[in-house]
């Protein structure tokens, strides 16, 4: 088991450029009830849509949701879906944009209708032009590319073959890539694997192995044999075939080959599975992970991804989750990010239990925190401990705080009994998440006065009410850091 604390550390300070066949991708969702009297087609009462960004902008999206920096390059069209794929796009902190606008193409988009119930794909409409770009816009795709290299720590190409990496742009980008000693990762269309010659790894599904090779790809032996004959080919350094259920297998030119098979999970959606993949192998590559933990970190992350509906990202915490040992999990599963926080306060108030919240440092957990989070969870039936990042610590205490990083302060607040969920937030204060909880009970030591407590007004608009705990006297991480430092017992 390699140490996923240290390699998602790592993967913080990376940056990776992706290119590829941006789309728009929405999903209709409804209820089928009836076969349509026109046509032998089932009839979808739609009763929701949601609308994403597909394709090459999906793995873009799950590099920047793990936690890596992502320059995207990506063609649209002069149209509405490319306005809408720019404006979501432009809301992605971790991701700069860098689009090509061809006026002579639309925008790729497909709409998916799916079954709500039975999360069952009833019809897929597409809108696009499969076709090369251009000569001109092949030049401002390249003329884009090129500068942004040197800023990257790997490359990373998502072809789904809609004109953007034409054998041109290819050619260039990869030569380019490795005169300045960068790694590429190209997630294949093409089935003459010759144009990606000269890239690091190749990542083609199962289907696309078998029509590249020309081989049955039906073992791990057979697939191990048809890819060193095809990393010759393509001059590449490792072939990864993913296969769905059957988990992956990496052939390195030099090495034995390595297989991991699926974790177990209920598969909801398998679309945007490989942009998942893709995304983890090229983060976790370029943070310095060796071939093995890269790959059982694509696959514990492709795992995270079919389990959810939609073309889905995956984030750390998730991703840590399913990697980690099941020994770990009672504490792991209790930090969470916000973006995630709403699926269980919607399930606690299915049951009507009563949602308490408190937050702080919790740089050096002392008794004086131990008997207001005790306290706390005495004034509701789940508590949620909001914690201030590293980040929001060194603002508020100043240089040399905080003593331990907020995942191992997260990790000792998530093993007591009294704790329930744990929440980081990057803020100064916690007036975001706690208008995203709406606690009924918002409980601070009695060092506070209601009026000085961040969110009494909100909790109090919806009913709520600020409970403050009286502290335990000659207990404060300040003065535990103050005496640590100056050698008193």
């Amino acid at each position: 088991m390699f140490d996923f604390d240290v390699l998602s550390h790592a993967i913080a300070d990376q940056t990776v450029l992706c290119v590829g066949d941006l789309m728009l991708d929405e999903f209709v969702y409804g209820e089928v009830s009836r076969i349509s009297p026109e046509a032998p087609a089932p009839v979808i009462a739609v009763q929701r849509s949601e609308i994403n960004i597909g394709g090459a902008g999906n793995v873009a999206r799950n590099i920047a949701a793990l936690g890596a920096k992502c320059i995207f390059v990506g063609l649209v069209g002069e149209d509405d879906a490319g306005v809408t794929l720019k404006n979501a796009l432009a809301q992605e902190s971790l991701i700069e944009t860098l689009l090509v606008a061809d006026s002579s193409r639309p925008t790729t988009r497909k709409v998916r209708f799916v079954s709500e119930h039975f999360s069952t794909h009833m019809l897929r409409a597409d809108w696009e032009l499969a076709t090369p770009a251009s000569a001109a816009i092949e030049k401002q795709l390249i003329d884009t590319i090129l500068p942004q290299l040197a800023r990257a720590d790997i490359v990373l190409l998502s072809d789904y073959a809609k004109g953007v990496l034409t054998a041109r742009v290819i050619r260039n980008v990869i030569d380019a890539a490795k005169k300045l000693g960068k790694r590429v990762i190209v997630d294949p269309k093409s089935a003459n694997f010759a144009i990606y010659r000269g890239a690091t790894l190749l990542t083609p599904n199962r289907k696309e192995f078998a029509e590249a090779t020309r081989s049955r790809a039906d073992s791990d032996i057979n697939i191990a044999t048809a890819a060193q004959e095809a990393m010759i080919l393509a001059d590449c350094a490792a072939m990864l075939v993913t296969q769905s259920e059957h988990g992956m297998t990496l052939v390195p030119r030099d090495g034995e080959p390595i297989h991991v098979p699926a974790l177990p999970v209920k598969v909801r959606d398998v679309s945007g599975a490989g942009d998942t993949v893709a995304a983890m192998l090229a983060v976790a590559l370029a943070a310095g992970a060796d071939w093995e933990a890269a790959l059982r970190a694509a696959t514990a992350a492709a795992a995270v991804a079919v389990s959810k509906k939609g073309t889905a990202v995956v984030t750390p915490s998730e991703l840590r989750r399913k990697i980690l040992p099941h020994a770990f999990l009672a504490a792991e599963e209790k930090i969470v990010a916000s973006t995630e926080l709403n699926a269980q306060l919607a399930d606690w108030r299915k049951q009507q239990l009563r949602i308490g919240f408190t937050n702080g440092c919790f740089d050096i957990l002392h008794p004086g925190h131990v008997k207001v989070l005790t306290a706390a969870r005495a004034t509701c039936d789940r508590l949620i401990v909001g914690l201030n990042s590293d980040a929001s610590v060194k603002r508020l205490k100043g240089e040399g705080r905080p003593v331990q990083d907020e995942r191992a302060r997260a990790e000792v607040l998530a093993a007591l009994e009294a704790v329930d969920l744990v929440v980081i937030f990057e803020e100064d204060t916690p007036l975001n998440l706690i208008t995203q909880i709406a606690p009924a009970t918002l409980v601070k030591g009695g060092d506070y006065t209601r009026e000085q407590v961040v969110g009494h007004e909100v909790v109090a608009a919806n009913g709520g009410e600020v409970i403050l705990i009286d502290i335990l006297q000659g207990h404060s991480t300040t003065s535990l850091v103050e005496r640590a430092r100056s050698g008193q017992s």
